[in-house]
């Protein structure tokens, strides 16, 4: 007799077995032959290898259609349950589903698409605090955003937190015009994009109006202490070295965090007072705190922003070497 272990990782347990684990009963009478035991988010399953790798493939499929559609019918269930249990599905690949990090309202599946993208979803997994850096249009606020929501979805977090510091470009807010939302919202409307694609708008807006997602900005972090939580810091090459420090010490228990930022694109005043320039000095060895680093490689935007990007590392190595040459020509 074989086992195997299956973790529900990116969706809600409660949800794929059904009220009252009505789901999870349809499964045990497709597979009689089959040991099912449900603890947490894992199934646990003892019987024929054969069988073991239907019941696994029909699971995936079921997590599938719960991410697509927010919800799972009995006879969505009884669908897939026909197909993998006479034995029809037996020799049909499986679905990917081990590198989808979640679905989008529209059913695609968000996956990470480049190297360093992956290397942020194992990291993230791995480590409770994670930095990612590298250039725009590389995806690291999606991937962030992504990781926060399916690990809202799974249950794995109670809330999620998305802050951006809220002075860019030299601009002061004081001086934008509106109310305090108004000046502020322009700041933030990239991470309100990033999750309409993977919350339908009626569920987002509940859940913003009940605070399981804020989005705040980081001024309005100090003094909070955030606990069960998923917490994303963007575009942290504009947060000062006080409120990086600040924000890395809201952590409560159970949470975890994710920042990024590219630290060629500093809007601060003085660059080198950027905390995240400074933070990959202080923090970096740490256990338990990973650093990701991105290139234009990763880039997954238009086909342009690569050469852009590109001609802008060359223009800045020659400044450099210009300006190497003065210095020794004066010396």
């Amino acid at each position: 007799m074989a086992e195997k272990r299956l973790t529900i990782a990116h969706a809600n347990p409660v949800l794929l077995f059904g009220a009252g684990d009505v789901h999870l009963r349809k499964l045990e009478a497709a597979f009689p032959e089959v040991q099912i035991i449900a603890r947490g988010n894992q199934l646990i399953l003892q019987g024929e290898a054969s069988a073991l790798d239907r019941i696994e493939r029909a699971v995936r499929e079921l997590i599938a259609l719960l991410n697509r559609h927010g919800q799972l019918t009995e006879r969505d269930v009884d669908t897939v349950l026909a197909l993998f249990s006479t034995g029809d599905g037996a020799s049909a690949a499986p679905a990917p589903t081990d590198d989808v990090i979640l679905y989008t309202t529209t059913g695609v599946p968000v996956r990470a698409k480049t190297p360093n993208q992956r290397r942020l979803v194992e990291m993230a997994r791995k480590n409770d605090i994670v930095f990612a850096i590298g250039p725009a249009g590389t995806g690291k606020t999606y991937t962030a955003v992504a990781l926060a929501v399916a690990a809202l979805k799974a249950r794995q977090v109670k809330r999620i937190v998305l802050s951006r510091p809220a002075v860019e470009a030299g601009e002061r807010l004081g001086f934008l015009p509106g109310d305090f939302r108004e000046k502020v919202d322009p700041y933030l409307r990239p991470l309100y994009d990033a999750l309409e694609d993977m919350l339908p708008r009626e569920r987002l807006r509940t859940l913003l109006e009940q605070h399981v997602i804020e989005i705040v900005p980081l001024a309005y972090m100090r003094g909070r202490t955030l606990n069960a939580a998923f917490v994303i810091l963007d575009e942290a090459q504009n947060a000062t070295t006080q409120q990086m420090k600040m924000f890395l010490t809201r952590l409560g228990t159970n949470s975890r965090a994710i920042i990024t930022g590219d630290i060629t694109q500093t809007d601060l005043p003085s660059p080198e007072h950027s905390g995240l320039v400074e933070v990959r000095h202080v923090l970096e060895g740490v256990e338990g705190i990973a650093f990701v680093y991105f290139d234009r490689g990763d880039v997954v935007r238009h086909r342009l922003v690569k050469d852009i990007i590109e001609a802008y590392e060359r223009f800045a190595q020659r400044e450099q070497n210009g300006g190497d040459a003065a210095a020794a020509k004066t010396d």
